[in-house]
Parts: C-alpha cells; structure tokens; sequence
C-alpha cells in the first residue's frame, strides 16, 4: 500500500475523530490518570504505519499471543508475546478501492473472534456487496466469507458466544446487531433499538457476551449497554450501564473478571477508563502512556492487551499492556 494512499485514509478517520472531539463538553477535558487498578504499564510493540498496520481489534490465544486486525492494509496478523508481529491473511481489494464504504471512504478489516479449535473469525467493510460481511480463517487455508452484510452498513464490532455457537455483529452505520452462526449462512437482524443508532459519525461498536446478556457501546451516545438475550436467542430490551457526555467515542471494552467491572477505550480523547457497575468511571490510561486513538482492549488471566489506532495522529500504531491489580478473571 503507498504511502499517499495511507495518508489518505488516515486523514478521513482523523477528520471524524475531530469531528467527535470538537463536540465533547469542555468539562469532559482529560485528566491524568491514577492508573489504578493497572500496574507495569508499558508498550510492548510497535506497528508500522507507513505499512498500513493500524490495529483495530484484537483476540487473545491461550499463549498470549495476540491476533489483531490491520484496518487500512486489510490484514490478519499475530503478535507473539515477545511482539514479534506476522502476517496470517490479507483480504482482497475491491475493484474500486473501497471509496463507497460508508462513514470512512476506505476498505477496513475490524472485528475479530477466535474460537477454542483456532478458527479466526473477521469482519470486512468494503461499501461493496461482493465481499462485505463475516469471514472465517482456519490454520493454514485461505480467508473465505461466510456471510454477507448489508453493502451499505460498516460491519465493526464481532461477539462470540460460545454457549450458543453463534456471532453477533455490530454494525456502525445501520445500527444494528446481527447474529449469525458459527458455521455462516444468512445473517439476522437481532437488534434494531434506538439505543443502537449513530447521531453523526458512528453508533453501535463494541461487543461482548457476558452473563445471558450481549452488551455493547454507542461511540455518538457515549453509552455501555447490556442488552439480555431471551430464550430462542431473542434481543431484550436495552439498558443503559453508563452514559455520559464524557464517554462519547467509546469503542471496544473487556471485562476485568470482576462482575460487570469494565475497561474501555475511548478512541477519540485517548483514553482507557475504568468503569465501574455503578457507572462511574476513572481515567487509567492516557497519551502520557503511549495512547493513540486506542481501538481495542482485551484481558488474559491479568494480563491487559491495549491496541493505539493512531488513525487521527499517524505517528506510533502499537500494543500497550499492563496488569491488572486486585481482580480476578473468569
């Protein structure tokens, strides 16, 4: 990929970051963090941005290793837990570059989910009917799609639930969660709720299954949501978790393994924030510790993986980690 062609596509997502920052209160200014309940904060690897690799969600191995998606160079890749970084797949262009996807103008690879047998599992927005949807990576063979997603949606955020042997999706643009099982076929729409839509860049993100419920963010609305799932894997009622003015850009999250304790990203100020089930929240992670539009977060036993989009400043793409102090992990 060029480097003009980085550029460009770097300089569309940090037009929206901007966008989004411009609006936030002036009380909800960052201030630096306590980090606790994180120790041994430090960054682990460095991703090269001239190469495309801007880090937009990650899954965790057994081992630690980490898989990562590469938004703008359309990748698979493999971080060791030594942080050497390898390359597993890159998903095929479309035919005219992607400047139809919707809010971002340029072909992205997003979410990812692992299942225990290896297989990895990816979403790709591409504004093009042929190749957007969810795509499967077994060890050793060549990505493959298998579901197909709305054209003009922006597939992001990627929930596995290992009970029901199915996938949930967010879509960003149309406001909706989709689910569809493991093995593929025709996605449904599970959730179409109010609480889901975007308010002028992107609504619906992160995803997770967590205790009979999928929960997930609103980057515009600055909201957490638990969302129960009914029998016969029908969508209940959402409920705000937290929401706050502060909070507008939260993107991916992960639970501590403390009840409904959460660590978020919040990609357009820079920031990890630890949010508690009460809703309030602290401020653990900021630019002082190497935070660059952080996209995603996830959690291995204590161990804390942080991925820096650097989409807005286009300088330092990279793997933060840290420990967690004083929470157990389920």
């Amino acid at each position: 990929m060029s480097n003009r062609r980085i550029k460009t596509l770097m300089a569309a997502v940090a037009v929206a970051a901007a966008t989004l920052a411009s609006a936030l209160p002036a009380d909800a200014t960052p201030t630096r963090p306590t980090r606790e309940p994180l120790t041994d904060v430090r960054i682990a690897t460095h991703f090269d941005v001239s190469a495309g690799q801007l880090p937009e969600n990650i899954a965790l191995l057994p081992d630690g290793t980490a898989a990562v998606t590469f938004a703008a160079s359309r990748q698979v890749a493999e971080v060791s837990p030594r942080g050497a970084t390898r390359v597993l797949a890159t998903l095929p262009a479309p035919a005219d570059g992607g400047v139809h996807t919707p809010a971002l103008g340029f072909p992205l690879a997003t979410g990812i989910a692992r299942t225990p047998d290896g297989t990895l599992y990816v979403l790709y927005a591409t504004g093009t009917a042929d190749l957007t949807g969810l795509w499967r990576l077994r060890p050793g063979k060549a990505p493959q799609r298998i579901a197909a997603l709305p054209e003009d949606g922006l597939p992001n955020g990627l929930a596995l639930d290992e009970r029901g042997k199915r996938l949930y999706i967010t879509d960003s643009v149309l406001g909706t969660v989709w689910t569809v099982p493991v093995t593929g076929g025709t996605p449904t729409a599970w959730s179409t709720a109010p609480e889901l839509t975007p308010t002028g860049f992107l609504g619906v993100n992160g995803a997770k299954v967590h205790d009979g419920a999928l929960w997930v963010t609103n980057l515009d609305q600055g909201t957490l949501l638990r969302i129960p799932i009914r029998p016969g894997n029908r969508a209940g009622t959402p409920q705000v978790k937290a929401s706050d003015p502060d909070l507008v850009g939260i993107d991916d999250f992960a639970f501590t393994g403390h009840g409904d304790d959460v660590l978020a990203t919040l990609n357009t100020t820079n920031r990890v924030v630890h949010i508690r089930p009460d809703g309030t929240r602290t401020t653990v992670l900021d630019t002082a510790d190497g935070l660059q539009n952080p996209s995603s977060v996830a959690l291995r036993g204590k161990e804390v993986y942080v991925l820096s989009a650097a989409y807005a400043t286009a300088t330092d793409p990279n793997l933060l980690r840290a420990r967690l102090r004083g929470h157990g992990h389920r």
